[in-house]
Formats: structure tokens, C-alpha cells, sequence
């Protein structure tokens, strides 16, 4: 028998008391609107104590009740739940977030990640970040990595104002660190498909030779680690050579915060690749992988970004 959402969310509590092994008192919901849960219900589960600060893990229970109606197993999902915390615990947030004041032992740390920012307007309200269209860029730090998988934070303020810098000059070095850190790349389709040991094309080395697609097809454009891939076009540049390579300026049709479509805007109109983004993004995209329905337009005579597409519901 499938379970309401409230009997759900009981017994995830309970279930994750038992495999974690902490206490009642360190599992609390709260729903949509409190102080933590701005966004959406959110499951905030304590698992490590330190002299000066606890370690929380916010879980996303509407979300994971998606996943249980659609077959998922519960105990499937607590060890899935207790793997990600076992993987937090090992990538050390706590040590690297003590030292997150002393901007000499963060910097090399910081990157920029790509929100909607309509949909994480509340979220941003003390974060350093920059706005194109409804895209936010946003700045993070990177606090742990454990197999490949990152664990971040938003930069506040109040953080930059302790480190008597320039936002702007931060921001321009997060971008900087974030090129360096994950390396924009071409993808070609029939290659990722085929080769599991593809790595993309490094079209930003100018003595590899490299012809990008001029027609209709466009060209698929994230970075060597692929997650949050769809940064790449606004890094340092990315957007420079990629008219370059085309002749042209261009569109762009961001897919997912994963990658992003690049298009000779000789050959495409605007509205038309809107029309395939939404239907594709209905197909392919989870939600929590959104971050535009706009299309976007990159001009070499000034170097800009334009968002040229409004919002479609």
C-alpha cells in the first residue's frame, strides 16, 4: 500500500535515526516557509557535534516521496541517504568551513555556480552574485571532495566584507578559479554516446584544430567535470572563442545547469530554439537540473549577453 506524504516523512525520520544512529533530537522537519525551508519542506538532520558548531545535512522529503511513488524502495533510499552522509563526513566540511574568514585559505576555493533566479530569489538575498536575464551567477566555495563529488557553500556578504575585498575583484578570481577547476569542453554527441572514455574537446587550446557545427544542429558546450557544466560559457573567454571558431555571434539554449547549446545565429531563430527547450526540458531535464526557459544571445562587436526570449509558463 503506498504511503501518504506525512506517513512518509515519519517514517524516513525514524529510518534514518536507525541507520545513521543519532538521536530523535537531531532530525526536525520543517515545512515550506520556515527559516531553513524558504523553497520547499526540508529535512534537517544533525550528524556530527563539534565544540563550536554542528554539522547539518537538509534533505528535500517532496522530492524524495516523488521518488518513492515512483517505485523507489525505502530502504534503497535511506542507504542512498546514509552513503551521502557517510561522504560528507569524509570530505571534512567542518575543517575547511573554519577557515572560510582567512581569504588567502579560501580563494583557491571559490567558483561560480549557475541558479534561476526567480526560482532562488530568497536564497540569494545575502549571496554574492551577478544577474543575466533570470540567470544568477553565483559564488560558492568549495568545502570537501569526496569521489569526484563536491560539497560547496554560498559565499555571504558579510564573509567578503570580513576579508576587506572588492566583490567584483572576488568574483572576477572566483571565474578564474572556476575555468581552472573545470575546464570548458565541446561534446559531440555521436562520441559521448559511443565512448564511455570521452573526455570532450578542448577547442579553447589554440593550436587544436577544431570545426565547430555552423548549421542548425548547434554544438554541446559544458566542462571537463560535466556537473554544473553550463558555467562554462560565461568564463573567461569561452564566449570570444567560440564566436571566433563559428564566424558568428550566437544563441544559447541552456539545457540544464549541466550544459548548454550553442548556436550559429545565422541559422536559427530565437523563438524556434525556444520551443525545442521547453519540449526537451519536459522530456529530459529534473527539475532540480532547471535553470532557464530563455534563450540567450552572445554578441562579438560588444562582447554581451542578452537574454532575447521571454518566459514561457
Amino acid at each position: 500500500m503506498v504511503k501518504d506524504y506525512e506517513t512518509f516523512v515519519e517514517e524516513l525520520k525514524t529510518g534514518l535515526k536507525e541507520i545513521i544512529g543519532i538521536s530523535e533530537d537531531n532530525i526536525s522537519f520543517e515545512k515550506q516557509g520556515g527559516e531553513d525551508s524558504l523553497e520547499s519542506d526540508r529535512l534537517l538532520v544533525k550528524y556530527a557535534e563539534h565544540k563550536d558548531a554542528w554539522e547539518v545535512c537538509g534533505l528535500y522529503p517532496r522530492e524524495i516521496y516523488k521518488s518513492y511513488l515512483l517505485g523507489a524502495d525505502m530502504n534503497i533510499i535511506l542507504q542512498e541517504i546514509a552513503d551521502d552522509i557517510s561522504r560528507i563526513r569524509k570530505s571534512d566540511v567542518y575543517e575547511r568551513t573554519k577557515d572560510i574568514t582567512d581569504y588567502e585559505k579560501s580563494k583557491n576555493n571559490l567558483f561560480i555556480r549557475l541558479l534561476n533566479y526567480d526560482k532562488y530569489a530568497d536564497d540569494l538575498q545575502n549571496a554574492i552574485y551577478k544577474t543575466i536575464g533570470d540567470i544568477a551567477l553565483v559564488l560558492y566555495m568549495k568545502v570537501g571532495e569526496y569521489n569526484n563529488c563536491v560539497t560547496s557553500t554560498k559565499i555571504h556578504g558579510s564573509i567578503v566584507r570580513q576579508w576587506n575585498k572588492d566583490p567584483d575583484d572576488v568574483f572576477k578570481e572566483a571565474l578564474l578559479n572556476t575555468y581552472f577547476i573545470s575546464p570548458p569542453r565541446i561534446y559531440r554527441w555521436e562520441k559521448l554516446i559511443f565512448d564511455p572514455d570521452y573526455e570532450g574537446e578542448n577547442f579553447m587550446d589554440l593550436n587544436h584544430d577544431i570545426q565547430l557545427e555552423k548549421n542548425t544542429m548547434g554544438n554541446c558546450l559544458s566542462t571537463s567535470r560535466k556537473t554544473n557544466g553550463a558555467v562554462a560559457v560565461f568564463l573567461p573567454g569561452v564566449a570570444q572563442r567560440l564566436a571566433y571558431l563559428l564566424e558568428s555571434d550566437f544563441y544559447m539554449v541552456f539545457t540544464s545547469i549541466h550544459e548548454v547549446m550553442i548556436h550559429n545565429d545565422a541559422v536559427v531563430e530565437p523563438e524556434d530554439l525556444q520551443n525545442i527547450l521547453i519540449d526537451t526540458m519536459k522530456d529530459s531535464t529534473p527539475e532540480e537540473d532547471y535553470l532557464t526557459s530563455n534563450i540567450y544571445h552572445f554578441s562579438r562587436s560588444d562582447n554581451r549577453f542578452t537574454c532575447v526570449t521571454l518566459d514561457k509558463d
